[in-house]
């Protein structure tokens, strides 16, 4: 699996560009995606904040994760652009039967592979040994394209996983 998200994303965003990550309940299929991609296209296109219009991204990432940014050096994103965006998310989560909110659920790289596991279960999962300090996380509490780029996907010993979960200090 290619964890190189600048890859995926413009480079001609600011590194201080505002970034939401939108972590689906379920893989989508690949016609789900096909049928999200023209509304993706479409959100960026009509996306305004006090009317001016937001140089916004939205893409599909590993089939599990709506990623939104608005470049604040052209148009600042208010609390009317941001109301916009989460009805956009909302809508996808009603035509495609997923949750998109549900910030209890965990998603990792195990076996080149996006595995969700239900925040209860982690401490099972750790003392079992199927997730480890090395094991990769979307760490999706990332605010920026930046921090996207090199903080999303990251072994879970350095996100806050690391301190709660491995007895790890945070990373420097």
């Amino acid at each position: 699996m290619n964890t190189q998200v600048e890859n995926f994303i413009p480079a001609d965003f600011s590194d201080h560009s505002k970034v939401w990550v939108y972590q689906s309940s379920r893989l989508l299929t690949i016609q789900e995606a096909m049928q999200l991609e023209p509304s993706l296209s479409n959100f960026t296109k009509e996306w305004r904040s006090h009317g001016d219009p937001v140089k916004g991204y939205a893409n599909l990432l590993y089939g599990q994760f709506i990623v939104l940014m608005a470049d604040e050096t052209y148009t600042q994103v208010g609390g009317c652009s941001t109301d916009f965006s989460v009805h956009f998310i909302q809508q996808i989560e009603k035509q495609f039967n997923i949750q998109l909110f549900d910030r209890q659920m965990l998603a990792f790289i195990i076996k080149d592979k996006v595995e969700l596991l239900p925040y209860s279960q982690l401490e099972y999962a750790i003392q079992n040994g199927f997730i480890n300090q090395h094991t990769l996380y979307f760490n999706n509490l990332i605010a920026t394209k930046k921090e996207l780029i090199q903080n999303w996907i990251i072994p879970a010993g350095k996100s806050w996983l690391g301190k709660r979960f491995f007895n790890l200090q945070p990373a420097s």
